[in-house]
Order: C-alpha cells, then sequence, then structure tokens
C-alpha cells in the first residue's frame, strides 16, 4: 500500500513542477521575430541609423547579460536603461527607445535572462531580474563617466524587474513601469480564473516553484520593494490589459513613497501602450522627466 501513497506522491510532485515550468519557461522570440513585430507597427529604421555598441555585463551569480548602447543622435550625458517583457528580447526595447533618443537619451537595451543572447534558463518574475539589472545600473555608472542622468524604464516583466531593483537602492534619477504586475500570484491566478479552470492549480504552481526551482510565490512581488524607495516613478497600464491588470500599477502606486504618477491608455491591451497612443505615450514621459530633472 505505501508504493500507492508514494506513486501518487510522485505524481502530484511531478504535475507541480510540470505546472511551475510552464510557467517559468516559455518559446522565446528570436532576434530577427521581434524586430519584425516591431518594424510591423513603427518605424524602426532608426535602430539601423543609430550609432551602437555591444558588450557583456556580469548579473546575479555572474550570469552574463547581453547589452547594447543605442547612442543619442546627439552628444549626450543621460542615459536609460530600457528592460524588455517575457518572451522578448532587446529588440522589443524599440518601441520606447525611440522616444528617449528623440528627448536626447542613450539607451542602454539588454536581454534579460534566459532571453535574447543570453545563456537559456528559467524566469524568475523580477527576483534574480531585479538584481540582474541593479548590477547593470552600477555597471553603466562606471562604464560610462559622462553620465549625469540615469532612468529606467520597463514593460511588463521589465516593469517588475525595473521595481524589484529599486530595493537594492540603485543611483538612478527616475523609473517608468509600463504594465507590471505587483506579484506575479495574483497574475496567474486572474489567468487561471479567466480559463475557468479550478484555483488550486496556481497553489500547485507555487509548489513546484519551490521544488524545482528554488523560488516561490513569496520572492515574486515588485510591490515590497517600493517600501523604502524615494525613486521617483511613472506607472502606465493599458486600461484594456486583460493579462496584467491596471489594477497592478494602481496599487504599485499608492505603496510608492516618492513622487509617483499613473497613467492609463484607453484602447491599449497588454504591453500595446506606446503602440496604441504613441503621441500621448511620449507626452506623458516627457512631462514626468520635466517634474523629476526640472529641465
Amino acid at each position: 500500500m505505501w508504493y500507492v501513497i508514494l506513486g501518487i506522491l510522485l505524481l502530484f510532485f511531478a504535475s507541480c513542477i510540470f505546472l511551475a515550468s510552464y510557467v517559468v519557461n516559455g518559446k522565446r522570440q528570436t532576434f530577427e521575430e521581434a524586430l519584425k513585430w516591431q518594424s510591423e507597427r513603427y518605424d524602426t529604421s532608426f535602430y539601423d541609423e543609430a550609432e551602437k555598441k555591444d558588450y557583456t555585463v556580469q548579473g546575479d551569480e555572474g550570469y552574463l547579460l547581453h547589452v547594447q548602447l543605442l547612442k543619442a543622435p546627439q552628444e549626450s550625458s543621460r542615459y536609460v536603461i530600457i528592460t524588455h517583457g517575457f518572451t522578448d528580447n532587446r529588440m522589443g526595447a524599440l518601441k520606447y527607445a525611440r522616444f528617449y533618443r528623440e528627448l536626447g537619451f542613450n539607451c542602454v537595451i539588454y536581454d534579460i535572462r534566459g532571453h535574447g543572447e543570453n545563456e537559456k534558463t528559467f524566469t524568475t518574475y523580477g527576483k534574480k531580474e531585479g538584481k540582474d539589472l541593479a548590477l547593470l545600473i552600477e555597471d553603466t555608472r562606471n562604464r560610462y563617466p559622462d553620465l549625469t542622468v540615469l532612468g529606467l524604464h520597463g514593460e511588463s516583466l521589465g516593469a517588475a524587474s525595473t521595481i524589484m531593483s529599486l530595493r537594492y537602492r540603485p543611483q538612478v534619477d527616475f523609473a517608468v513601469a509600463d504594465c507590471g504586475f505587483s506579484d506575479i500570484e495574483n497574475v496567474l491566478r486572474n489567468g487561471i480564473k479567466n480559463l475557468k479552470m479550478p484555483g488550486f492549480l496556481t497553489d500547485m504552481q507555487n509548489i513546484g516553484l519551490m521544488i524545482g526551482y528554488g523560488c516561490s510565490f513569496r520572492d515574486m512581488r515588485p510591490i515590497e520593494a517600493l517600501a523604502d524607495s524615494e525613486v521617483p516613478v511613472m506607472f502606465i497600464h493599458g486600461a484594456d490589459d486583460t493579462l496584467i491588470v491596471p489594477k497592478n500599477s494602481q496599487d504599485m502606486y499608492d505603496a510608492a513613497k516618492g513622487y509617483r504618477e499613473i497613467h492609463l491608455i484607453p484602447g491599449a491591451e497588454h504591453a500595446l501602450s506606446a503602440i496604441v497612443a504613441p503621441e500621448q505615450y511620449l507626452v506623458y514621459i516627457w512631462g514626468f522627466l520635466e517634474k523629476v530633472l526640472g529641465n
């Protein structure tokens, strides 16, 4: 009888790990696929014309991140680090780089762990990605001694990583978080609910994360990084986002201690605000930067 119980337990834990694997892994886009998606929705010719510099930076536990600098059209001492979303790669940062370059910023774009040119690994929804970003911030300040302003901009998982990096008290002047999650658990529970599947599957995913990947939902709560941060933050969210609902940004806005703004983009689904309303998006960035930088 014991072997039947053991078999049931092994099957249960294997199912938990399988469900967790579905969450932390996923088909990553190639550079060609990502750039094609971007180019079909706005003019990406600036990328080919921009002066570029490729290099690598060591992230958490020595994990190697592939990084690219897109220089501003004119000489500038302002820099912004742009972090893309889940399954994308640094080509996904171009939709935001076009705005910042117009505002005179050098753009540091990079592949988050497990994406792009980086070594394959699983996603930790901000736990390790936030530390990676904190180390990239440190590298950027050391690498570019002319730097006078350094900001952050992230989309979805990139927004969560941006907020998570604030727990390490990085020396940055501002952060913009587009359609980020306050905690990954609410996103997964909402997804399970929308699929009309039983809620306990999310609990099984959490068990699978703990036994298969050494992390849990408790480690994936960007909102907690805002408790002691005074970095000015602007939250942007598509009003029609059903994947990561706008309440995530509202909750983080309410939790932020320093100067903050929040803007919802009507008609925008997940990660599409900059595509749906590019002019308004640029106005929001420009106005935010004018307030927090003074010019």
